[in-house]
């Protein structure tokens, strides 16, 4: 097993049973002290960051990974199904792992997926996505004076503010992040 001295960012570790994805690592050796390892990481079960001091010949238990590009296929009672365009082998995720992020999902949206030990925990979405408006109101003429918008629905329901030219069936770029507009697709 590693020594704690050999954690680098990115990796995923077993701490107290569960897989933490490693954020921060920084080595310190205060004054006469013993030397230690300050880790800043997330639990990827449960989604809570933690601090935590190793020392620094303390054995960590590193967990291997392996981090694939997936495409969605679609959503049937709280199960998300996932192909690989590689070897078209079909994964199927829960909500709870999805969580949020089922709002940015459109069948033949790709998104990477953290595989630990073989078991899918983690989903990372681009940093935008292109949805397409099923439902938004008309704009009336003459009101473009200031920067003036209106909500739209999504095909995956989330709704979003858009400028008053935007139609139904239109196609248009949304972060990810924030779930903002950024314009036209």
């Amino acid at each position: 097993m590693p020594a704690a001295n050999d954690i680098r960012k990115g990796q995923v570790i077993k701490f107290h049973g569960e897989p933490h994805l490693v954020m921060e690592t920084q080595h310190r050796t205060p004054g006469n002290l013993r030397a230690f390892v300050q880790v800043k990481m997330r639990n990827l079960r449960y989604g809570k960051a933690l601090d935590q001091r190793f020392t620094s010949t303390e054995p960590v238990e590193v967990l291997t990974t392996d981090r694939r590009t997936l495409e969605f296929s679609y959503a049937d009672r709280g199960t998300y199904a996932f192909m690989d365009p590689e070897t078209y082998d079909q994964i199927e995720l829960s909500e709870q792992t999805i969580g949020d992020l089922k709002n940015y999902l459109a069948p033949g949206g790709r998104v990477d997926v953290l595989f630990v030990d073989g078991v899918p925990l983690n989903v990372d979405l681009p940093s935008s996505v292109e949805l397409k408006v099923t439902e938004s109101a008309d704009g009336i003429k003459g009101d473009t004076a200031s920067n003036v918008q209106k909500p739209a629905t999504l095909e995956t329901g989330l709704i979003v503010q858009v400028p008053l030219f935007i139609k139904e069936g239109e196609t248009i770029k949304v972060s990810t992040i924030d779930g903002s507009y950024m314009g036209r697709a």
